[in-house]
């Protein structure tokens, strides 16, 4: 059995191409993302991935909509969204299917 530290890794994301990773793929992308209120994320799409992101706790704001615990938000190739997140200690399950180095185009 093998144990890792979710600080340890890339901005929450530990499993993916990234360093480090727990598992180093362009298959998949997966992160556990902590927030606090008032980050933000410009907006942006993916040319590639479809993004899934479930709200583990706190709020969120995409594209002037709230989300809530229990939301799973799917982002479509091409689909764009911000992200802005409306109380501290928010936290997110993210997945990117598939994992795609550069992915990311601001809009």
């Amino acid at each position: 059995m093998k144990v890792a530290k979710l600080d340890d890794m890339f901005k929450g994301w530990f499993i993916g191409n990234f360093e480090p990773s727990l598992c180093k793929t362009n298959d998949v992308e997966v992160a556990v993302k902590k927030y606090n209120k008032g980050d933000y994320e410009k907006k942006h799409y993916h040319k590639i991935a479809t993004e899934y992101t479930l709200i583990i706790s706190g709020r969120v704001r995409m594209n002037n909509r709230e989300y809530q615990v229990g939301d799973i938000i799917i982002i479509e190739p091409n689909e764009s969204t911000d992200f802005e997140c409306l109380e501290d200690d928010t936290i997110n399950v993210v997945v990117k299917l598939p994992g795609a180095n550069n992915d990311k185009y601001l809009k």
